[in-house]
């Protein structure tokens, strides 16, 4: 997969070449030069993945230069050395959906929201 500036710069990059570029050369920035599309099948197929599998299920659409076993690994490392089962989730506030840390309930010393410590700490 290609990726492009959105201010129009004509080099495509990959994604390795702008992992750590931050911005494209005219100051835009990068987008994928295509977005992959996801058939009902699979999205049914992802509702019972695991955290880390779903990331690698998703990235490696978006990721085609870093090997299938290495990006597996990164995703396997990132996302289940934390014992905090609820990863992603929002809660209602009074006014607006919020982020976990901004609720009450949500011990904000943990970095990922766990009642207790875990390995994100």
């Amino acid at each position: 997969m290609l990726y492009l500036s959105t201010r129009g710069h004509p080099d495509r990059k990959r994604f390795c070449e702008i992992l750590l570029e931050g911005l494209a050369p005219d100051g835009g920035l990068y987008l994928p030069e295509r977005y992959p599309r996801v058939d009902k099948a699979t999205l049914a197929r992802w509702r019972g993945l695991p955290y880390h599998e779903l990331a690698f299920e998703i990235l490696s659409l978006y990721i085609d230069d870093i090997p299938a076993a290495d990006l597996r690994a990164i995703c396997a490392k990132t996302y289940t050395t934390c014992s905090n089962t609820n990863l992603a989730a929002v809660a209602r506030s009074s006014t607006s959906w919020a982020p976990p840390a901004a609720t009450p309930a949500v011990r904000p010393s943990t970095p990922c929201g766990a009642k207790k410590a875990c390995a994100c700490s």
